[in-house]
């Protein structure tokens, strides 16, 4: 029989991410961090490649992105709207961990395993920082894979590319809640 723990069933069945605007000062210092960062790196990661690796991206890394998101936008003729929302995206959050896909070469262990390693990261990210009470949210966006961006912003070498940016903060005000997946609809039980 196994040992049920309740109050992690519990947490996950109430999980709610909170998007960007909703995070405020003060994100957790290192010291807080330092433990989410090591909780999120306790994931499947088969063959033991660690085909992922982290960026923590205080207020000065992220003014300098959000600059460069905008003029990199502006070359790529994004809308000057979408734009606007990119800039806060980096600019108003008060911490990122940028959770970066590092696939390695191996003959046992497919590129796709690795990549879903790096997004079992991004989500153990920011369900360890909901759990410690701060607001988390994951996002890619175009600048997750703009290899221009990536290069300049991010000093990632060819083959590397965001599997997400987690951003970390005190919760200003709580989401309304979202629709969830009816479970009929996509649950299919297979019996033979």
């Amino acid at each position: 029989m196994p040992a049920p723990r309740p109050e992690v069933l519990d947490f996950l069945a109430t999980r709610r991410s909170r998007p960007v605007k909703f995070l405020a000062e003060p994100a957790p210092e290192r010291a807080a961090l330092r433990p989410l960062l090591e909780r999120a790196l306790r994931v499947p990661d088969h063959g033991k490649l660690e085909p992922w690796r982290l960026l923590v991206l205080e207020k000065p890394a992220l003014a300098r992105l959000a600059q460069l998101a905008e003029t990199r936008g502006a070359e790529r003729g994004e809308d000057p709207d979408r734009l606007a929302k990119l800039r806060a995206q980096f600019a108003d959050p008060p911490l990122c961990v940028a959770v970066i896909a590092s696939p390695k070469p191996s003959e046992k262990i497919p590129e796709v395993e690795q990549t879903l390693s790096a997004g079992a990261v991004c989500l153990t990210l920011v369900n360890a920082a909901l759990a410690a009470g701060w607001g988390a949210s994951w996002l890619t966006g175009w600048t997750a894979y703009d290899r221009p961006f990536l290069e300049q912003g991010l000093g990632l070498a060819p083959g590397e590319w965001v599997a997400g940016f987690v951003y970390i903060g005190t919760e200003r005000a709580a989401p309304p809640e979202r629709p969830r997946p009816d479970p009929d609809a996509v649950i299919t039980w297979v019996s033979e």
